[in-house]
């Protein structure tokens, strides 16, 4: 056999190329097998400690000063209570709100939907889906609210939001 026909393909066409172009092919130098090595160095054990040290007892502390506590007032707000039931709008899709209002109308009998600046319409959507697609459930809405809130802007001004709240009711007995 000719040792061109054992060549491979690339090796082929580089050597055409050299021969067309009048390049001197370049021999590549061999690369020897690395040498072995005859074993990895050993470690020394590390030295054995007989015993670990002891720590001497802690002093001892008089009991401390007692300090009379506080009489605890409980406070108790009726807006707090109500945030519990509020579902306030923002820019996820319509459907998470629907959905998380059918499931807090499972187990409280008022939700409000609440929405401000441009996401008054989103409160009303989403109020709307509930009441006229869920009818036979018997979701109705039982109060809205329109008031306005005063804003300090990122340039400082105050600006007056318009709100809406909108409170649905079940009806079923749940």
């Amino acid at each position: 056999m000719d040792s061109e026909s054992n060549k491979s393909d690339a090796e082929e066409i580089l050597s055409e190329f050299q021969k067309t172009h009048g390049i001197e092919p370049t021999v590549e130098p061999q690369v020897d097998a690395e040498p072995q090595v005859d074993a990895e160095p050993q470690v020394d054990a590390e030295p054995q400690v007989d015993a670990e040290p002891q720590v001497d007892a802690e002093p001892q502390v008089d009991a401390e000063p007692q300090v009379d506590a506080e009489p605890q007032v409980e406070i108790r707000s009726e807006h707090v209570e109500q945030t519990h039931n509020v579902i306030i709008m923002g820019g996820k899709p319509i459907m998470l709100y629907v959905t998380a209002t059918l499931g807090k109308l499972a187990s409280l009998p008022i939700v409000t939907i609440a929405g401000r600046g441009k996401r008054i319409t989103q409160a009303i959507d989403v109020s709307q889906m509930i009441v006229k697609r869920m009818n036979e459930v018997g979701y109705e809405i039982s109060d809205i609210r329109i008031s306005s809130d005063s804003l300090v802007s990122k340039d400082g001004r105050e600006r007056k939001v318009s709100k809406i709240e909108i409170d649905l009711k079940n009806t079923s007995g749940n």
